[in-house]
């Protein structure tokens, strides 16, 4: 079987599947008695086991299927949850994460068999009873549904259903189940006599049930039906708050599967069950062939209680997932043809302009009007498509402070916030290492050691916080500690040092320009280097990759009280909203996001400092640059005449764009230059005009 094509979707369901474990461990470790959180594990380790397998990825499979069969236990009751055991997850996870990893690769899971993690799973297995002399081979721990008529603890025959055994520790959770008002339903599956991937089609089947209901018995077991160990049918137990109706509709969704029965399986005098009615959504056609194991059910069915009746008429129709995966080069495409909707829309705008002056076309300007209705419109809707939350990056996190908290030996917890804040995907995709890089910063560089915290009365535990909020056409991101703050003498004595600044440059710095060295390459403060930092890679790293997304980094600081990092980035990076200005004979683009004010400047009010032009406007002195002299382009304004000043702003900092002349605002496509001629930093790209012309997008960060 070629399983090539379900490569990407077995990627990206793998990632949601470890996120979602990496989260749920998270609160298992806080709460080891949380009976939803173990639920959740255990069927998201199920579903992984069992993508795997379909895949053929058979290291994985195992390690998933290992550690399936300790969450089988510890649901059952059988194993606490303790510290050790937590320790051994999450290093699994990160080996699940290598596996992922090489697939994405090379299509192949290399071939670490973490024979270490799965001798530390067995060994969790083998001491669940406090006795290390009790084995418990893994297999019989998912080949517990077996029908095999095992025997329970109390010495008696299990209670069985249909021919399947239930041994004790089952029993007991259908018991569990009943008493929470929940239901339990027995259901055989007959796949067609000519599927030929029967394995693939069984699991599909788990994957439509587990959407409804909770599989606690599998007969054959679940690695038996992965196997292809069976023949045509198998059986399934399951818990779930719906109806039968709706558990047997979701295994007729399947394709290739010729039958599906089922029965409630009801409490008789508290001890033992037994089988009831079989249903079926529809009449059973006499020539199609039936289950031997639903013939038997069938035989001595009696009609279901009236209370389950008139129970499933009210029952709630269960919502269906309204996302869809989208490859980002299909969305890409769809925003070019977007893009030169825009430029079309842009020339007849031109054409119209000119129009006007000879007469006016009114049916003509109607139809600009409708154009660019339809065209703004479109852009929304594919910004929408684009928009992801950065929850996919975020959610990481918390197990990357417990790991730093255990490795660091340091008390921290991080609080987030806005994580369902949305941003394009391309930028969501590059934000992830710089995060990394501020919370691992945070976590050895803000927060002080126990000691120093309780000489200095705080609290024990130090605080990291993670705020994301959409500011205007920005999203912004926090980061902020509790922590000791940045000592900026520290910090000045080791750039002169390093020979970054002169000791006569360190006496009339600002504090903020001397925190501001910390961006420098292979610039660190550490005392040693260790795993974590000190080898001045990561605040550099997050200052470029920022810039390169069109944003900006900024630090606020107090010694002794914590520091706060702050990243604003534009919502979008293709289609934007722009000042269009003119320089000499050309015209350039400047983003509206980074704009205050426009200004009339008599040149009379033009001063110099420090031998550098500046205005005074409105008590704020703001840095001329003259755009004529940056581009190298002679400016056609006398200098007898007003300047036109543009007021940027990046952060706190404020500059003047002296400009010869305002076209207007406009919506503009922003065009990449490629790598041959992006080496100009204050020019960030180019948009086609209305006209055909090119105009060049003017970076104002990198102008300030």
């Amino acid at each position: 079987m070629d399983v090539s094509q379900y490569l990407e979707i077995f990627l990206d369901e793998t990632k949601e599947h470890l996120q979602n474990l990496n989260t749920r461990i998270l609160e298992l470790e806080a709460d080891p008695e949380g009976t939803d959180t173990i639920n959740e594990i255990f069927r998201a380790a199920h579903s992984l086991k069992g993508m795997a397998g379909t895949m053929g990825y058979k290291r994985m499979q195992n390690l998933t299927h290992d550690m399936e069969n300790v969450f089988s236990e510890v649901r059952n009751g059988t194993i606490k949850v303790k510290p050790e055991m937590i320790d051994v997850l999450f290093q699994c996870l990160d080996a699940l994460e290598g596996y992922t990893e090489n697939i994405q690769n090379s299509a192949d899971e290399g071939t670490n068999d973490n024979e270490v993690l799965i001798k530390a799973l067995n060994d969790i297995m083998k001491n669940k009873n406090g006795d290390s002399a009790v084995a418990t081979d893994a297999a019989d721990t998912s080949n517990k549904s077996s029908a095999a008529g095992a025997v329970s603890s109390s010495g008696d025959i299990a209670v069985k259903w249909d021919g399947i055994s239930l041994d004790d520790s089952q029993v007991s959770v259908i018991k569990a189940a009943k008493t929470q008002g929940k239901n339990v339903y027995g259901i055989n599956v007959l796949i067609q006599e000519n599927c030929i991937l029967k394995a693939a089609r069984a699991f599909l089947v788990f994957k439509a049930v587990e959407e409804l209901a909770e599989i606690i018995v599998s007969d054959p077991s679940a690695q038996d039906v992965e196997d292809e160990k069976f023949d045509r049918d198998f059986t399934l137990i399951v818990i779930s708050d719906g109806s039968l109706e709706a558990v047997i509709k979701a295994a007729e969704g399947v394709s290739e599967i010729e039958k599906v029965v089922g029965a409630p399986i009801v409490l008789e005098n508290n001890v033992h069950y037994k089988e009831m009615a079989v249903v079926e959504t529809e009449e059973p056609k006499e020539e199609k062939q039936s289950s031997p194991k639903a013939d038997v059910a069938a035989a001595g069915a009696a009609p279901a209680p009236a209370k389950n009746e008139t129970k499933k008429q009210t029952l709630a129709k269960p919502v269906v997932n309204r996302t869809v995966r989208v490859d980002i080069e299909k969305l890409d495409s769809l925003m070019n043809l977007v893009s030169e909707l825009i430029i079309a829309k842009n020339s007849l705008v031109s054409v119209s302009s000119q129009e006007q002056q000879v007469n006016t076309n009114t049916a003509f300007n109607e139809q600009i009007e409708y154009i660019e209705q339809v065209t703004t419109n479109l852009h929304e809707s594919v910004m929408k498509v684009r928009m992801v939350p950065i929850e996919s990056v975020v959610n990481k996190f918390p197990r990357m402070i417990r790991d730093l908290s255990k490795k660091l030996d340091k008390k921290m917890e991080l609080y987030m916030s806005g994580e369902e804040t949305e941003l394009d995907r391309t930028v969501v995709d590059e934000i992830g290492d710089p995060l990394m890089h501020l919370l691992r910063n945070a976590a050895d560089h803000g927060l002080e050691s126990a000691e120093v915290r309780a000489q200095r009365g705080k609290p024990a535990v130090g605080s990291i916080f993670l705020d994301a909020y959409q500011d205007g056409n920005n999203v912004v991101i926090e980061v902020r500690d509790d922590g000791n703050g940045i000592d900026v003498e520290a910090v000045k004595k080791k750039a002169i040092e390093r020979g970054s600044i002169t000791a006569e440059q360190a006496v009339t710095m600002t504090d903020k320009e001397i925190i501001n060295l910390l961006f420098l390459p292979s610039f660190s403060t550490a005392q040693k280097v260790t795993d974590v930092s000190g080898r001045g890679v990561g605040l550099d790293v997050v200052k470029s990759k920022i810039e390169s997304l069109s944003g900006e980094v900024e630090v606020k600081s107090k010694l002794g009280e914590g520091s706060t990092w702050t990243i604003r980035l534009p919502l979008t990076l293709a289609i934007i909203q722009a000042l269009m200005v003119v320089v000499g004979d050309e015209k350039y683009a400047i983003s509206l996001g980074s704009i205050q004010t426009l200004e009339n400047i008599p040149p009379q009010d033009v001063k110099l400092v420090q031998n550098r032009e500046v205005i005074n406007l409105r008590g704020t002195v703001i840095p001329l640059i003259r755009l004529g002299d940056v581009l190298d382009i002679e400016n056609r304004k006398s200098k007898e005449e007003d300047l036109i000043v543009v007021i940027v702003k990046k952060g706190d900092k404020r500059a003047g764009l002296v400009i010869d002349e305002l076209i207007g605002q406009q919506e503009i496509v922003i065009k990449t230059l490629g790598r041959y001629i992006k080496q100009c930093k204050f020019i960030s790209g180019a948009t086609i005009l209305g006209d055909g012309e090119i105009a060049l997008i003017l970076d104002t960060n990198a102008l300030i």
